[in-house]
C-alpha cells in the first residue's frame, strides 16, 4: 500500500522561492511505487494550497524563482482533530495523509512553528522537532550551545535591534573589537539572505539596517579568512550517523543567496573534499555532536569553516537543509552511497519512527 506523503513548501518566510525548488527536487525522487505525493503549497499569507501538479520548476535562465499564489490550486487546512491525518478542502472533503515532509526554509516553516503545528494535529513529520527546529533556526543561541557542548565556534557579537538604536557606538565599538572584516547576519534566517561581508566601520550601519529588515537580532562574526568552508550531513534520530564532506568553493566573495540559487556558476561543490582523513574524522566527530547539541533528529546539514593551519570550526547547524538539485545535503549522501530516493525512504521511516516513539509515550502517560 502506497504512503500519502504531503510535500509542504513555500511559506511566509524570506526564503519562499527557495523552498518551492527544494520541493519539486524531493516530488521528483519520490518512488510513485512507493509514495503518492500530494503536494501543499503555502502562499506568502500563509494560506494552505492543494497543488495537483506540484510547484513549479525553476524557469531556464529566467534568474528568478517560483512563488505560491492563491491561484496556484484550490485551498485546504489540517484537519485538527489529534490523529486525523487529512486535509479538508472548503466544500468539506478530505484528502488522508500518512506523513509531512516540511520542505520550508527559514521562519514559519523551519523554526519550529509548522513543527508544533504538526504536533498539536498528531502528524507524522520528517525532520527535528519544535526544540531543535527553533534553536536550528537561531544562531546566535545555537552557539550558546554549542559552547556549552565545547565545539568550537567562530567568534562573533549578538546585536539586538534596541541596542543598535539606543547606543550605536557601543555596538561599533563591539565590531570594532572583532575586527574587520566581519559578516552581518540575521540571526534568525538561513541561505544567505540578509547577509552581507563588511570591509570597514563605515559600511557597518548599512548592513546592520538591512539584517534588522528580518528580525530583531542580529550576528556580527568575524570573518575568517582564508578559511575553507565543509559541510557534513548528517541522518539519524537517536544513533545519527555522518556523510562523508563536501567542500564550498564560492566563485562570489561569498556563498551568498545568488550564489546559491541564481547563478549556476556561482560556487563549485567539491565532492568528496580534499581533506585528509583525520580532518574528515574531526567534520564527521563534531558534526554529530553539534547535531545532538540541539535535540536534532530526522536530518541536518553542519557547516564548518576550516582555516589555514588552524582548528576545525562550527558554522552552523541548518536542519532543514536545500534538497534542490545542486544542493549539498542530498548529493553528499548519493556520495556516501545512499541514493537520492533512498534517502527520502529513510526520512520518512525515521519520521514514523519518532512519532510511534511519543504516541506510545503519550498513551502511556
Amino acid at each position: 500500500m502506497k504512503r500519502r506523503i504531503a510535500i509542504v513548501f513555500g511559506g511566509r518566510s524570506a526564503e519562499h522561492e527557495v523552498s518551492c525548488v527544494s520541493a519539486r527536487s524531493v516530488l521528483d525522487a519520490l518512488d510513485p511505487e512507493r509514495y503518492e505525493a500530494i503536494p501543499i503549497g503555502v502562499t506568502k499569507e500563509g494560506r494552505w494550497h492543494l497543488i495537483e501538479a506540484g510547484p513549479p520548476a525553476l524557469p531556464a535562465g529566467s534568474g528568478s524563482l517560483p512563488q505560491v499564489t492563491s491561484e496556484s490550486g484550490p485551498e485546504v487546512a489540517l484537519d485538527q482533530e489529534p490523529e486525523a491525518r487529512a486535509l479538508i478542502a472548503p466544500d468539506g472533503s478530505r484528502t488522508e495523509i500518512d506523513v509531512v515532509f516540511p520542505v520550508m526554509h527559514g521562519p514559519f516553516g523551519e523554526d519550529g512553528s509548522i513543527q508544533g503545528f504538526l504536533e498539536m494535529a498528531g502528524v507524522p513529520y520528517v525532520g527535528a522537532g519544535v526544540l531543535a527546529s527553533a534553536v536550528g533556526m537561531d544562531k546566535a543561541v545555537q552557539k550558546v550551545l554549542f559552547r556549552a557542548a565545547g565545539l568550537p565556534v567562530v567568534e562573533h557579537e549578538v546585536v539586538r535591534e534596541r541596542e543598535w538604536e539606543e547606543d550605536p557606538e557601543g555596538v561599533e565599538a563591539r565590531a570594532a573589537h572583532l575586527g574587520y572584516p566581519l559578516f552581518a547576519k540575521p540571526a534568525t534566517l538561513g541561505s544567505s539572505v540578509g547577509v552581507t561581508k563588511v570591509h570597514g566601520p563605515e559600511e557597518l550601519r548599512r548592513a546592520l539596517e538591512g539584517t534588522f529588515r528580518y528580525g530583531r537580532k542580529s550576528l556580527l562574526e568575524r570573518s575568517v579568512e582564508g578559511a575553507r568552508e565543509i559541510e557534513v550531513a548528517v541522518l539519524g534520530n537517536d544513533d545519527p550517523v555522518a556523510s562523508i564532506a563536501g567542500e564550498i568553493v564560492p566563485r562570489h566573495e561569498f556563498y551568498d543567496y545568488e550564489a546559491k540559487y541564481l547563478d549556476e556558476h556561482g560556487a563549485e561543490l567539491l565532492i568528496p573534499a580534499p581533506i585528509d582523513a583525520q580532518t574528515l574524522e574531526e567534520v564527521q566527530r563534531l558534526a554529530v555532536a553539534a547535531f545532538r547539541a540541539i535535540d536534532c533528529a530526522g536530518m541536518a546539514r553542519v557547516d564548518f569553516f576550516l582555516p589555514p593551519d588552524a582548528r576545525v570550526l562550527v558554522n552552523e547547524v541548518n536542519t532543514i537543509p536545500g534538497f534542490t538539485s545542486i544542493s549539498m545535503y542530498p548529493k553528499l549522501w548519493e556520495a556516501s552511497g545512499l541514493p537520492y530516493p533512498e534517502l527520502i525512504d529513510r526520512l520518512v521511516e525515521l519520521a514514523l519512527e519518532r512519532h510511534e516513539r511519543e504516541r506510545k509515550r503519550g498513551a502511556s502517560r
